[in-house]
């Protein structure tokens, strides 16, 4: 098996310290709360107009999902949903944005693809705003900003232009360990192709093709509707997992231990713990619970799929609690797995 990174913690959690100063001296180069940048004369009529659309017609799908479509395609339309989320979680998410882990070829591949399959901006895209969402969070250059309300943060910032702050900084990130992925080149430069094939024609297709659903039903219950869904579970991590929940790890930010967005995004709400740690592979301390994705990265680690993965040690966790956490949480020790050995 690859060799793996276990995140052994340096002296009194320097790599923390360093993080922490580094985000520090990122906010500095942000402006204060600028009261002439007004995002109400800023709005993308056409944005408002496609996202009304689309949630009218994810209602509609959700009639027809329930009084009409046959119940395999609905069982299609989940399977979808999690095929598209698990190349947010999985691909854009953790592997791209956050290097917690290093994938061979072929599963970038099929992340890539899950990615296209879920249309929320290409990988390098996606990737870039991430990152300045990470380095300059709660701040002008956030693009997902929570301190401007929970609509702001969940569906607001893309009704809107961008904020200054976040133009110019984004212009800044560096992205070239993203470009020099083949897979991610490839992906941008026909993103707007394999949308169309993956994210809209093969989900109305299949269950037409295979068992003879109606192409109306079809693109209605599995695409619209699951389209929105998976939107809206997405958003939901900018939204109520950086507003509701408790802060064990630090009580000092925003985002929070959401059980719930978890269990809607394959294991993103575990929000506290994946920004005081933004480089572990698994976005929680607690190993496969409300975590999808967790499960399917450890199956492909045992197979050889992905290796260097990052992972927090419970010494890391309590060195990090002592400085900024909340007294009273029990850092789990060791982990029961089904095929890993974590030993």
């Amino acid at each position: 098996m690859p060799p793996q990174n276990t995140g052994v913690a340096a002296p009194e959690d320097l790599r923390d310290r360093k993080l922490d100063s580094s985000k520090s001296d990122a906010k500095k180069d942000v402006k204060g709360d600028s009261e002439e940048w007004n995002y109400w004369d800023h709005l993308y009529p056409v944005n408002i107009f496609w996202f009304i659309l689309l949630h009218v017609g994810a209602a509609y799908g959700l009639k027809l999902a329930i009084t009409d479509a046959k119940f395999v395609t609905t069982l299609y339309a989940i399977l979808v949903y999690k095929f598209s989320l698990f190349g947010i979680t999985a691909g854009v998410h953790r592997l791209w944005s956050h290097r917690a882990y290093k994938a061979r070829f072929p599963l970038r591949v099929f992340l890539a693809m899950c990615n296209s399959l879920s249309y929320q901006n290409s990988v390098y895209e996606w990737a870039r705003d991430h990152r300045v969402h990470h380095k300059y969070t709660e701040t002008n250059a956030d693009p997902v900003n929570s301190k401007r309300g929970f609509f702001f943060s969940h569906v607001g910032w893309l009704l809107c232009k961008k904020h200054p702050d976040v133009q110019r900084i984004g212009g800044k990130v560096d992205m070239s360990d993203i470009l020099a992925d083949p897979v991610v080149f490839y992906q941008r430069k026909y993103y707007i192709p394999s949308v169309i094939s993956l994210c809209f024609v093969m989900p109305t297709v299949v269950p037409w093709y295979f068992w003879g659903e109606t192409l109306w039903n079809a693109y209605f219950v599995a695409v619209v509707l699951r389209y929105c869904l998976a939107l809206n579970a997405t958003w939901l991590v900018n939204s109520a997992a950086h507003m509701f929940g408790d802060r064990p790890y630090d009580k000092n930010i925003a985002p929070a231990e959401n059980r719930i967005v978890s269990a809607l995004t394959l294991g993103e709400g575990f929000h506290n713990f994946h920004h005081t740690f933004p480089w572990e592979y698994s976005t929680s301390e607690w190993g496969w619970k409300i975590n999808l994705t967790t499960i399917a990265l450890d199956f492909f680690e045992k197979v050889g799929l992905i290796y260097d993965v990052k992972r927090v040690t419970p010494e890391m966790i309590k060195a990090r609690m002592a400085r900024t956490g909340r007294h009273g949480h029990e850092v789990v020790e060791e982990h029961e797995y089904m095929w890993i050995d974590k030993k």
